[in-house]
């Protein structure tokens, strides 16, 4: 379907605060964090009211068994127990949760939802946090108050009269706890479905894949002990400084010690310079900074494969002359596939290589002899690598490259993938997976007595083609803000008013409560911060960070208000109302949670003796078989793996644009209209360009362009009047800000390989406003 201009503009979404002046550029050369990230917090702080609450909320953050989990990043805590494990957005989105603004009946009563469908969503979630269940009045055009009874029949019943329960899918954010996860897969699943979307769909779904494939895991294979061991790390396709800015303390301290610390990236990003590390006091007080960086790279867009591809070549070509180049004991003993594999680098062209990745012979080159001469080796990676048609064969191209040299099982040595959202590996592991194993589904029937279904079910961009077709009825959002998160804005938008019910789950209102079905709800909850008071006391919740560590969070606030219940209680509810005679014990396991976590002991593999370990400082790492040298694939080896580059290099007149998030934004969340680290305030509508390709094209810097992007179908989207700004970017590629360029990324242009939307190598052309 194509759509059109004029659907396109009323549905571009307008997600920062009005700015505060005229747009401003000047690159950034300062340190990364440092007083830049105090300064901000500072201001921050005092905006939300919070000089006394946030402090204390900081004295808390990431404290083993005692303090509560930062709801932002996935980043693990320190395994010194650092007591300051911070960072300027960990501390911005806990004061965001934790703001003294409400919105109850009294605001919903004064405001339409037409009104409020005009809104800045910036403005939406500044009115602070939800407080009561909301119902909507299609006579009316308000939310209404409704009781949490009522809420939960309103979705029972729904539920129940479906004439397929394959006509509801159940979203998950990363923001959910374990137990809440479980009970929510469980209760999906009872029902008799496995659509069971969440934004790993749209995140990390490429490395899981690409890991299982290879490696017989979901997951990386190292843990922060690696990363204080390692020799080398090369960092993919990640924006630390914003994205998991407590990373930079393990990268300053990398180069500390000696390490190499090689930085694959089309921009270079503040994390990829130098640093300040707030919670080292010597420092702040010097203004001494500490390298992040021994080399930058900047391949083109979509280049990390060929690059990748490079890299291995030349070690192979080197193992000629150099017996130690490649690790030749344990490619024998572990792997399969080397023959072929090193069959296809040989045939692989330099030529290619350079074309591929937009980089010359001389720096591939000079990145593989720092691979080759470090005897450890860790490589990371995120978004930048996994949203690509071909995200899953350059995962897998990043494992081959360490199995050359045998950089698996042994401390200082692995795969490392960055999970941006604080529990959304957790969700997985806990159930949250739309084409889970029969293992797994074995081990749940036998635990909690169900037949769950065993035919795959709905990912993201399966739901929303569902959804728009009618095939599915019903939405649950657990968190999130699935409408802005979510590929093609316009046909999302549609496909959610095409629902007959749709439930959001949330603290704070947002653009989903906004676009929303005939009917629908808004199930307020409590935030991790806050205490969760139940039965048999107050009850903690586990998460599981990006290196597989679960440790417990408890909220230390009084709750936001006396009508909330928490996320494990919501579920618990709803699915009692769809199956009524259940004979899951819903609300004894809401009593107390430790009988949630029994019964994840019994289907979990990893989680045995749950309660206990949780409870170990720091909590417990969940067993990787790879890491031992077990591999749990078909051959029982590591996977070399044989696929071709793809071509990544843009046709003439067009270029390759990649979505990401500003600075001052936390995945859809906005808290200002400035993006510290790339030099620009109050402007959030504009495109990253490289100032070649903007003189080819006749554009100055801050001129309005038009964007077309051109979908595999050959459709066009369509975006006017964005701001260019020259930037360091390779010829042929552009970047721009999520959510606001979501409306160039088509429903159909999603990986064949993973399914996920194709959000970093957006197909566009850049024309002069007219």
């Amino acid at each position: 379907m194509s759509t059109s201009q004029n659907e396109q503009e009323s549905t571009e979404p307008r997600v920062g605060p009005v700015p505060e002046g005229d747009p401003h550029f000047q690159p950034y050369h300062h340190p990364a964090a440092g007083w830049g990230a105090a300064k901000s917090v500072s201001r921050f702080l005092m905006r939300e009211g919070a000089l006394v609450d946030g402090p204390r909320a900081i004295m808390r953050m990431n404290h083993e068994n005692t303090g509560f989990d930062c709801p932002g990043c996935a980043w693990p805590d320190d395994t010194k127990g650092l007591h300051l494990d911070i960072c300027e957005n960990g501390i911005k989105h806990v004061t965001w949760e934790m703001t003294r603004r409400r919105v109850g009946r009294e605001f919903f009563a004064a405001h339409s939802v037409t009104e409020l469908s005009g809104w800045r969503d910036y403005d939406l979630e500044n009115q602070g946090r939800l407080t009561e269940p909301m119902v909507y009045d299609p006579e009316t055009d308000h939310y209404v108050p409704i009781s949490w009874k009522d809420a939960f029949e309103l979705v029972g019943r729904t539920l129940r009269e479906l004439d397929s329960p394959h006509q509801a899918t159940y979203y998950t954010s990363g923001r959910l706890g374990n137990e809440a996860t479980f009970l929510y897969q469980l209760m999906a699943r009872e029902l008799g479905t496995n659509n069971l979307p969440d934004c790993s769909n749209m995140c990390h779904e490429a490395s899981g894949r690409a890991l299982q494939a290879s490696l017989g895991t979901g997951k990386g294979t190292v843990d922060l002990k690696d990363w204080e061991a390692t020799d080398a790390l090369f960092i993919l396709g990640v924006n630390a400084a914003s994205n998991a800015p407590r990373m930079l303390t393990a990268l300053a301290e990398a180069y500390h010690r000696g390490a190499q610390v090689v930085h694959i990236n089309p921009l270079v990003e503040a994390a990829a310079t130098r640093t300040i590390i707030p919670h080292d006091f010597t420092d702040m007080a010097t203004f001494r900074s500490t390298r992040t960086s021994t080399l930058n790279l900047q391949p083109r867009i979509g280049g990390d494969m060929a690059l990748m591809r490079g890299m291995a070549k030349a070690i192979l070509e080197q193992s000629a002359t150099d017996p130690k180049a490649l690790d030749r004991e344990f490619i024998d003993r572990h792997t399969s596939g080397f023959d072929e594999y090193r069959a296809l680098c040989e045939a692989t062209p330099w030529e290619e290589i350079e074309r591929q990745s937009g980089l010359g012979r001389d720096d591939i080159l000079k990145v593989a002899r720092v691979y080759r001469e470090a005897d450890r080796s860790i490589v990371s990676w995120c978004l930048g690598v996994s949203q690509h048609e071909h995200g899953v064969d350059t995962v897998r191209e990043i494992v081959n490259l360490l199995l050359l040299r045998g950089n698996l099982g042994r401390e200082g040595a692995g795969p490392s993938p960055v999970r941006g959202h604080s529990n959304v590996q957790g969700n997985r592991t806990c159930g949250i997976d739309h084409r889970p194993t029969e293992e797994f589904l074995d081990r749940l029937a036998e635990a909690c007595d169900i037949q769950p279904p065993r035919e795959h079910g709905l990912d993201t961009v399966g739901t929303i083609k569902a959804m728009h077709r009618g095939d599915v009825k019903v939405f649950v959002g657990m968190g999130g803000n699935f409408a802005l998160a979510a590929p093609d804005t316009p046909y999302t938008y549609a496909a959610l008013r095409n629902c007959d019910l749709t439930v959001q789950v949330s603290t704070k209102l947002n653009r989903s409560h906004l676009v929303h079905g005939r009917r629908a709800l808004i199930l307020p909850c409590l935030g991790r911060t806050e205490r969760d008071q139940q039965r048999k006391g107050i009850q903690s919740t586990s998460v599981e960070d990006s290196m597989s560590m679960v440790h417990l969070s408890v909220g230390m606030k009084r709750t936001a208000s006396p009508h909330l219940l928490s996320e494990p209680a919501i579920v618990a509810g709803m699915a009692r109302a769809a199956l009524p005679d259940s004979a899951t014990p819903w609300e004894w396991y809401i009593e107390d949670y430790d009988r949630i976590r029994d019964t994840m002991a019994q289907v979990l593999d990893g989680f045995e003796d749950f309660n206990r370990r949780v409870r170990l400082p720091l909590g417990f790492r969940i067993k990787q078989p790879a890491r031992e040298l077990v591999f749990l694939t078909p051959s029982g080896r590591a996977e070399f793996s044989t696929a071709v580059l793809p071509d990544v290099v843009p046709a003439p007149g067009t270029l390759a644009l990649g979505t990401m998030r500003s600075h001052d934004q936390w995945n859809t969340t906005i808290y200002s209209d400035n993006d510290r680290y790339r030099g620009i305030k109050n402007l959030r509508t504009l495109v990253f360009m490289n100032q070649d390709d903007m003189r080819e094209r006749g554009i100055s810097e801050f001129e309005p362009v038009n964007i077309t992007s051109t979908a595999k179908d050959g459709s066009n989207r369509y975006l006017n009047g964005f701001l260019a700004i020259p930037y360091d970017i390779p010829r042929g590629c552009a970047a721009g800000y999520m959510p606001e360029m979501n409306v160039l990324v088509a429903v159909c242009d999603y990986s064949t390989q993973s399914d996920q939307p194709i959000m970093k190598h957006v197909k566009v052309t850049i024309t002069p406003a007219t």
